[in-house]
């Protein structure tokens, strides 16, 4: 018998001051049996600094081909690809050639060495940026996972803090390539 996804229900409250973008999402995050909760929590993060009405989950470790979160227009283009973690370079060039825009949010302890044997493919695509999240900023994260977690990110002049009535985290976010 297949393990079910588990359901969070997440309220989040964005200040983003930098973009400028305020908004408040009723989020329903599907976490697969087999996904942790830091990278669950590190797509959150990844919705946080990317809200927008047309934000979307994809449907998640299972659909390899599909998009951790992405946003398309009205005619169904897709503006927005957004994996996180250590994607399949693959993957990634193919996602280039779909979308507008390709973020990758690269965290965990050998994010550094995939950035290091993608780069000589990855940074040939122009509209690609790589962010990489600290080993000990994404297991922080990790702490702030409750299925029904009420979180405010607020995000100015680059810094950026995301949290719940018991205190704020500051992540950091280093731009390894891209963007502006």
């Amino acid at each position: 018998m297949a393990l079910k996804s588990t359901i969070y229900k997440i309220k989040l409250n964005v200040s983003d001051m930098d973009r400028p973008h305020y908004g408040e999402y009723a989020l329903t995050v599907a976490r697969h049996p087999s996904e942790s909760d830091e990278r669950m929590m590190v797509r959150v993060l990844a919705f946080a600094l990317h809200a927008d009405e047309d934000l979307r989950f994809g449907r998640g470790l299972s659909t390899e081909d599909e998009a951790d979160l992405y946003a398309q227009d009205l005619t169904g283009a897709i503006r927005l690809w957004i994996d996180v973690g250590l994607p399949d370079e693959r993957l990634v060039r193919k996602a280039a050639g779909r979308a507008d825009q390709v973020v990758v949010l690269n965290y965990g302890r050998t994010a550094g060495q995939w950035w290091e044997q993608s780069k000589a493919t990855l940074s040939k695509l122009g509209n690609l940026t790589v962010y990489r999240l600290s080993t000990a900023d994404s297991q922080a994260l990790a702490g702030l996972a409750q299925r029904g977690a009420d979180l405010q990110c607020i995000v100015q002049e680059g810094q950026l803090w995301l949290g719940d009535d018991s205190g704020m985290l500051q992540p950091v976010l280093e731009r390894v390539f891209g963007g502006a």
